[in-house]
């Protein structure tokens, strides 16, 4: 069955025109006339049934809908281009989309992408990021890496590992005024993120400090950046382990209070289950698989023997 559609030249035409704000500068950049590009403006309207710009003065202004239509224009373009590149050069170019949350990647995924390239020189590693507040699956990918996804039917799903939640502080904060218990953050900068609700009260509970409210708080949108402002000693955060480890090793940040952890999110790494899977794509599988291992094993050892209180957290936070 055909598919109902505009056409695409007039599409192309379009998108270029809400992008560039002005059919004077989409004309320029498709080197067309004018008039070119207002014929096509109009045979996409008429197509539609609906008009997608209004005059503002001299100039044709995209209205809100025909801004929303093009960002999705947009959007399947560039899935096209992409697509093009990748089985136009089929025989020659190994690449992997990888999709993964923006802390993910930047903390734990990138550090370890050279000893992925050192294995197999020839495939090439593309890395996109999602935020908490973008959808479930945002644009293409040949595989994502998501905490505790919800339905993952149409997904080949394989866990890699588990996050631990902690406090973290930069060391020359907490060298400044040490702590002795939980009980004196009550006196401390606390920083929260709003994407990760609930993380400080979690923790306070498992240790049996459910009612501490700290006397200053800073909060903030996305966790990186609640990073950036731990790091930079504004005051105490949660961290996630074994995400953090490479900093906690590299004292970028240390955990005054190591033995205290409660379980938090499992990572997975997802593959659509209709999706062509190369060799190459397998070979970065089994590598994620091996280095998520390779960290859980890691963390074991860095924060087992301090973890006296784990089991008992674990029974906090999840009683």
């Amino acid at each position: 069955m055909p598919h109902s559609m505009p056409p695409l030249n007039a599409l192309r035409v379009f998108e270029v025109a809400a992008r560039a704000g002005s059919f004077t500068d989409a004309a320029r950049e498709l080197h067309l006339t004018h008039g070119a590009v207002s014929r096509q403006i109009q045979l996409l309207e008429a197509a539609l049934g609906q008009p997608l710009f209004r005059k503002e003065g001299q100039r044709m202004v995209a209205t809100e809908h025909a801004k929303a239509f093009a960002r999705e224009i947009s959007a399947a373009f560039d899935h096209i281009t992409d697509a093009s590149t990748r089985y136009g050069k089929l025989l020659t170019s190994k690449v992997v989309r990888v999709n993964a949350p923006a802390t993910f990647a930047m903390r734990w995924l990138i550090p370890k992408l050279d000893e992925f390239r050192a294995r197999h020189p020839k495939t090439e590693v593309r890395v996109s990021t999602a935020f908490s507040s973008d959808p479930m699956f945002k644009g293409s990918f040949d595989l994502a890496i998501r905490r505790s996804p919800g339905d993952l039917s149409q997904f080949q799903v394989t866990p890699l590992f588990q996050e631990w939640s902690t406090p973290i502080a930069s060391p020359a904060l907490v060298k400044k005024r040490a702590l002795r218990s939980p009980a004196d953050l009550q006196s401390r900068t606390l920083l929260f993120t709003e994407t990760r609700p609930g993380d400080w009260e979690e923790w306070l509970g498992a240790v049996g400090c459910r009612e501490l409210r700290s006397t200053q708080q800073l909060r903030f949108d996305h966790f990186f950046v609640t990073l950036q402002a731990i790091v930079d000693g504004m005051g105490f955060g949660m961290g996630t382990f074994p995400t953090l480890s490479a900093d906690r090793a590299a004292g970028r940040i240390c955990t005054p209070f190591a033995g205290e952890l409660v379980p938090g999110s499992t990572y997975f790494s997802i593959v659509p289950l209709d999706s062509d899977k190369p060799k190459h794509l397998r070979e970065f599988q089994a590598w994620l698989e091996q280095c998520s291992a390779t960290s859980s094993k890691e963390f074991e050892s860095d924060f087992g023997a301090q973890r006296t209180v784990a089991n008992r957290s674990f029974r906090f936070a999840s009683g």
